[in-house]
């Protein structure tokens, strides 16, 4: 490959200093814009900044912002005393590659075989040990009975003295769960199955893994919402899928649009968060509801609902999931269960059609060859006995307090900065900031008060900087330190710009 300063930048990169748009944004769009259209191959090599800057006749200062924002990002990589590269983790022709052997590589690659690595499944999830963090909206451990599921725990292992077989318990045990468990989410979720509808798993990831290999080959259409779930799309974009987004409003996703897509091309999977879209909070509306299984009906795809958060209401007449209303079984229904339980003891689930669930449990039976039957039996007891609705209820009343007390928080320290819906369930708040900055240099900022903002909760396009702030995990003084650093760090920010 030819040598960086060699590229013609300025016939690609174009920049317009008469418009309104910031020229560090403006670099970012164009350089990601290159990137897509084969401009700037993966693994190219950019120019020092003091020759593009000379190059693009712009300000270092500006070309380093640009820089930061594009590798936050992950179009670019700086690796020290090497350089700046092309990446090209937002390219979906390939979920593998082939390491290059060892004589082809640098040194870093130091074993004697090949092997293949996912270029899409890296773990997005950053660690800080600043005092006050904000996440995505995660449940808040200090509030779990752990002495309570301690002793059901310990007095199931002291009445395990049997004569039947191991096999003979798992299979009475296991059996039972699922009848309490399925009776348990007819009631308070709407839902009409047996236990033949029915997959319990040890993780709601497990359950979409399983899901996305057994209903997804590679070349399918899958349609997803934008901004949509990291997590699962890397899962379905894993699967070798053709992922087409649809945007999302005020009333959810947007059905015209996907109409649109059917009429187009053949769609397998439809994946949505309905009850509760991540990151933006919304709830699909009433009418769309109606109109999405009408659609998957009348073309044919699945309705793959992901209802994550359904145990974080705070409503008296919850939101049902579309799986409730499916007459033409098109929806594969996955969901958790007990988030607000020590993470052993919560469960992740399918509902589907027996045919399909008798798919699934093959491939469980590899992942988790064993069951439980302890916990199974604990968290039995716990269904029969009232003890999750009793939890349950109380750790709404907790969270839903925590929510009010936060939304009183960013109406009085951030008024005028930013606007937002309060969100009926959830454990996060989506706010979308009024003016134009990036958020990388937001959280650089807040880190420097001890506030550790992570980039998972960061959205940033050409139209909307937004920011998804869970609330659950922090108590009431938490969230007065956390909103005030949030305030203090957008003002240091406004007084650099000035």
């Amino acid at each position: 490959m030819s040598g960086p300063v060699q590229i013609p930048f300025k016939s690609f990169i174009r920049l317009k200093p008469e418009e309104s748009t910031a020229i560090y944004l403006q670099i970012v769009f164009e350089f990601i814009k290159a990137i897509q259209t084969g401009f700037l191959p993966e693994g190219t090599k950019l120019p020092g900044t003091r020759i593009l800057c000379k190059l693009l006749a712009v300000n270092r200062n500006t070309l380093i912002k640009a820089f930061q924002d594009l590798e936050s990002q992950g179009w670019i990589e700086t690796l020290p005393n090497k350089g700046t590269f092309i990446l090209s983790q937002h390219k979906e022709k390939s979920n593998t590659e082939f390491i290059v052997p060892k004589e082809n590589k640098t040194q870093e690659i130091n074993i004697g075989f090949e092997f293949k690595r996912s270029t899409i499944l890296e773990n997005p999830t950053e660690t800080s040990n600043l005092p006050y963090q904000f996440n995505d909206g995660m449940p808040d451990l200090r509030l779990v009975q752990n002495d309570i599921l301690a002793r059901l725990y310990v007095s199931k292992l002291k009445r395990q003295k049997t004569s039947k077989t191991y096999e003979q318990i798992q299979i009475r045990s296991h059996l039972n769960f699922k009848t309490h468990f399925s009776n348990y989410l007819n009631l308070t979720r709407g839902l009409r199955i047996s236990t033949a509808d029915l997959l319990t798993t040890s993780s709601h990831e497990i359950s979409l893994y399983l899901v996305t290999k057994v209903l997804i080959s590679p070349g399918d259409k899958v349609v997803v919402a934008s901004p949509g779930y990291y997590i699962s799309n890397m899962t379905l974009t894993n699967t070798g899928a053709q992922i087409i987004t649809i945007p999302v409003d005020l009333d959810g996703i947007d059905t015209n649009r996907l109409k649109e897509i059917c009429e187009e091309t053949k769609i397998r999977v439809l994946y949505l968060t309905s009850n509760y879209n991540y990151p933006t909070t919304i709830s699909l509306s009433a009418k769309r509801r109606k109109e999405l299984l009408e659609l998957a009906n009348q073309y044919g795809f699945v309705i793959m609902e992901d209802d994550y958060d359904f145990d974080f209401h705070y409503d008296n007449n919850p939101i049902l999931p579309l799986a409730a209303f499916d007459s033409n079984q098109k929806v594969v229904y996955i969901g958790s269960f007990g988030r607000s339980l020590p993470s052993g003891f919560s469960y992740g689930f399918v509902a589907a059609p027996p045919e399909f669930i008798s798919e699934l449990e093959k491939h469980q039976n590899i992942l988790e060859p064993g069951i439980d039957v302890l916990k199974e039996q604990v968290l039995t007891e716990w269904i029969n006995e009232g003890e999750v609705h009793r939890l349950s209820k109380k750790n709404k009343k907790i969270y839903k307090e925590r929510r009010d007390y936060f939304i009183s928080l960013l109406n009085e320290k951030l008024k005028g900065k930013i606007k937002f819906k309060v969100p009926a369930r959830g454990l996060a708040v989506w706010i979308e900031w009024l003016d134009k900055f990036n958020l990388i240099t937001l959280q650089k900022e807040c880190a420097k008060n001890d506030l550790f903002l992570p980039k998972t909760i960061l959205y940033q396009t050409k139209d909307v900087t937004a920011t998804r702030l869970g609330f659950g995990h922090l108590e009431k003084e938490e969230m007065e330190k956390a909103v005030s650093i949030l305030c203090l760090s957008i003002e240091a920010i406004g007084t650099q710009k000035s």
